[in-house]
């Protein structure tokens, strides 16, 4: 497969689209809340996209839980990662296993509709960054390592793979990237120390399956974000790390990215640094400039992250009593949530 994840406009496959599918730069599709109606037309899209490629498409989405959770009607309310180990706490769980139940739940509602991977878990500290907040399972990466993994593990029996972000860490971060450029004036120790322990405490367990960079520059180790600098990529995650796995550029239409030049440049740059697969979102005109401008690459390694056939169906996964409890534990902690917000 090539590197280039495109989007779509709308809740069917134009013409338009359907020609890039077929473009060997490209790797996938990622879907967004623009993109889901319901889920009867979310699965006959995601069928759409699959015939219109001759090759194996890749069909990616963010639903972390929480704020960022594209489907939200038919679908579960996962949580937001930071709530995890008060919601087990009214539930009588553990935090560990509530986090693995949330993993399976969030994987397996996506699989059900043949959809391959959730950018997820988010790996990052809660600290003091705007875009981040609940969206991190703690503000200690002992207890992020923890949870995280228990989710990872939800997620591998529900047959998706894990996708780490945003490496090294963007929780001691206040500007969001999408909308701003942003620097960490830290050294490399203390990131080190701090907000890369959660990664490579994971990789070293072989938890992860692809990591993704922050649009972040980390002015004390390199002038470049971490998505485009080979100190970040090449040296750090893939030689002192030795992590073995994809790594996907975030978003190439950031703010954060801009740094890099227009999109063709930066998507030049992230493959060069050592990205495996990109992201061109909400800029049509940018995807097709990449198609047209980008060397064919061929990403040998991309069908790893290919979710496993599992259930086979929604009706078969609505039948099941495990599906039945958990999901009726999460529709009640939203419920609690709600209740909690309207006071």
């Amino acid at each position: 497969m090539g590197p280039l994840f495109i989007d779509l406009l709308g809740t069917e496959l134009s013409a338009e689209e359907a020609e890039m599918l077929q473009h060997p730069l490209v790797a996938g599709v990622i879907l967004f809340s623009r993109n889901y109606q319901d889920r009867a037309q979310l699965i006959e899209l995601v069928r759409t996209i699959r015939a219109a490629s001759k090759r194996r498409l890749l069909i990616a989405v963010d639903h972390e839980g929480g704020r960022v959770q594209r489907f939200r009607e038919q679908f579960s309310a996962i949580p937001a990662m930071g709530q995890i180990a008060n919601s087990a706490n009214e539930l009588g769980l553990s935090a560990v296993e509530w986090s693995k139940h949330l993993g399976w739940l969030m994987a397996v509602e996506l699989r059900a509709c043949n959809i391959d991977i959730s950018f997820a878990p988010v790996l990052d500290i809660n600290g003091v960054s705007d875009v981040i907040g609940q969206r991190a399972f703690s503000d200690k990466p002992e207890q992020i390592t923890q949870l995280a993994s228990a989710f990872i593990g939800g997620m591998s029996v529900a047959g998706m793979k894990a996708t780490g972000k945003h490496f090294p860490g963007h929780g001691n971060v206040k500007a969001d990237t999408h909308h701003l450029e942003a620097r960490d004036n830290r050294s490399f120790a203390d990131i080190q120390q701090q907000d890369m322990q959660v990664f490579a405490t994971l990789i070293a367990r072989n938890k992860l399956d692809a990591v993704m960079p922050a649009h972040v520059i980390y002015s004390q180790v390199d002038d470049k974000p971490a998505g485009f600098s080979k100190v970040w990529l090449q040296q750090i995650l893939r030689k002192n790390l030795a992590f073995k796995g994809l790594v996907f550029s975030d978003d190439l239409s950031m703010k954060g990215a801009a740094v890099a030049g227009d999109h063709v440049a930066r998507a030049k740059l992230a493959l060069n640094a050592g990205c495996d697969l990109l992201l061109a979102c909400n800029d049509r005109e940018a995807s097709i400039s990449l198609l047209d401008g980008l060397d064919h690459t061929e990403v040998t390694d991309g069908e790893r992250l290919v979710g496993k056939a599992y259930p086979p169906s929604w009706s078969e996964l609505e039948a099941q009593a495990q599906y039945k409890e958990i999901a009726a534990r999460a529709a009640k902690i939203a419920q609690m949530t709600s209740e909690t917000n309207s006071l």
